[in-house]
């Protein structure tokens, strides 16, 4: 079988002008080295850029053999000789940089179909409006008064429903659905990505569950990107919001009137509830879920596999299940941990006062 490579490679590029990208110093001579690949820093290579920001890979550091490493200054003498720091203040950041500028075509889904324009394959109502730019790729259908933005691509297999409206230079993937939506500017959407559904709304009773029309809308601000498969429902009786520059994982469940603040984490498999509310900067990590009608306050954090089933208070670090500050919840799993490590749960039943001793 053959060995493809889906990124293109890059003309070398020399060490120096890495570091002019990232603002970076070089504290040793190797200016001129160039870089013709990246790397990670276990399973480097002569000729790779690699990048260090965790202490605990130290000892890969010192075997690296990388031409060049991104690192925090306080780790620059632990690079080893033959190989050329770059100190820069936030490793991790810099190197997303320097990969954005190497490998372009990976900040987008990849291109599916490769004809620019509206593909003959398409379906676009008349009533349409698309902006001078706009790549709608083949299978794709757009409703009737939907508006897309210069510079957007709608890759393979997508639906735009009627009157959405879509922002300049968002990527659009391939079988994603959008309905009741409003996108604005930069807003990047995985493949198989729904928005705009309906909320899970129903009046339960003895005679069944009458379902509640859902009458919002989704508005998703500038500059958020959503993974694969994620669900983003609309509004039942308001918006919902994704506030700007948020950043969703894959397969994340949003719920109907939830308002998402700006610059949010939120990691995958997080279920978030009905009219929930993150304030700006939050971050949820994998598998938690969020309680209905609850706000978790600014830059609050939640750990992995999580349960939120009150308010948060504003830069609060919270986990456990239910969840509760971590310094509660560590001390709770220490003191469970120290029960069972003496052998509580081992002790013999008591015997009944009627049985004979």
């Amino acid at each position: 079988m053959s060995d493809p490579v889906f990124l293109p490679p890059f003309d070398p590029v020399p060490v120096a002008t890495l570091a002019e990208w990232v603002g970076g110093e070089l504290p040793r001579d190797g200016g001129e080295v160039e870089i013709a690949a990246v790397g990670p820093l276990e399973d480097s290579a002569p000729g790779q850029l690699v990048f260090f920001d965790n202490v605990k890979y130290l000892p890969m550091l010192a075997e690296t053999r990388a031409a060049a490493c991104l690192v925090a200054r306080r780790f620059a003498d632990k690079v080893p000789d033959g190989v050329v720091p770059i100190v820069v203040g936030e490793p991790y950041r810099a190197w997303g940089m320097i990969l954005g500028r190497l490998y372009p075509a990976s900040m987008r889904p990849p291109v599916i179909d490769a004809s620019e324009g509206v593909s003959e394959f398409a379906r676009v109502s008349d009533s349409a409006i698309l902006e001078a730019g706009v790549v709608v790729e083949a299978g794709v259908v757009i409703g009737a008064g939907a508006e897309i933005g210069a510079g957007t691509r709608i890759q393979a297999n997508a639906v735009i429903g009627p009157g959405v409206r879509i922002g300049r230079d968002c990527s659009i993937g391939a079988n994603a659905v959008l309905q009741y939506a409003l996108l604005g500017d930069r807003v990047v959407l995985h493949p198989g990505v729904c928005v705009g559904q309906d909320g899970f709304g129903f009046a339960m009773g003895a005679a069944g569950h009458l379902k509640v029309p859902q009458i919002g809308r989704v508005i998703i601000q500038n500059d958020v990107e959503i993974g694969a498969n994620t669900t983003v429902d609309r509004g039942a009786n308001r918006d919902t919001i994704v506030g700007e520059g948020t950043k969703i994982d894959n397969q994340v469940q949003i719920g109907h009137n939830v308002v998402i603040g700006r610059h949010c984490v939120i990691v995958s498999q997080v279920g978030i509830s009905g009219s929930a509310t993150l304030q700006d900067y939050v971050a949820i990590g994998g598998q938690s879920g969020v309680r209905g009608h609850v706000t978790i306050g600014m830059g609050a954090q939640i750990a992995a596999v999580s349960v939120v089933e009150g308010d948060v208070p504003a830069g609060a670090r919270y986990g456990g299940v239910p969840a509760k500050p971590v310094k509660v919840w560590f001390r709770e799993v220490m003191t469970l941990s120290k029960l069972a490590e003496r052998g509580l749960g081992d002790r013999p039943a008591r015997k009944n006062k009627d049985e004979k001793s």
